[in-house]
């Protein structure tokens, strides 16, 4: 029972993410930043990247905080066992595009390691404590992602 509670609570929250993902394009940006379904009140951005094995351009909303001129991204997936398929994806190919409100823009991404690993997740878990939480849940270590703009089209 608790096996088809899982599966159900995951097609149910995959139709969220992806309504909100359609909502934010559809108003060009102008709702859906605001909109945290797994953080109300929290800064959502949308997370574009080719997977790895259909090729296909795939659409994410995740909450988000800047650093400088980057922005962070968290993979925790809800404290899954597994990392979340955007990060897979992101490893083969670390090009992809953001939505940040109206803006749309491309970046790249790199896994953040060490002392700047654990100077954003520290930042990161002050604006969003349920990733603290997370990682207590699962044995894998949460990637920290950094997307730095690029003028690459």
């Amino acid at each position: 029972m608790a096996s088809r509670f899982r599966h159900l609570r995951a097609r149910v929250l995959k139709a969220v993410f992806k309504a909100h993902a359609q909502l934010y394009e559809a108003s060009d940006g102008r709702i859906g930043k605001w909109i945290g379904i797994m953080a109300p009140g929290r800064p959502t951005l949308l997370l574009s990247v080719t997977g790895r094995k259909s090729g296909l351009v795939r659409t994410t909303p995740l909450v988000y905080f800047e650093d400088g001129d980057n922005y962070v991204i968290v993979g925790s997936d809800g404290a899954a066992r597994r990392d979340p398929q955007w990060w897979k994806n992101l490893q083969q190919n670390p090009q992809a595009t953001i939505r940040v409100g109206r803006d749309k823009f491309p970046v790249k991404a790199s896994l953040a390691t060490g002392d700047e690993r654990d100077r954003l997740w520290q930042i990161g878990t002050d604006i969003l404590p349920a990733w603290a939480e997370y990682q207590t849940q699962t044995e894998r270590l949460l990637p920290v992602v950094v997307l730095t703009p690029t003028s690459d089209p």
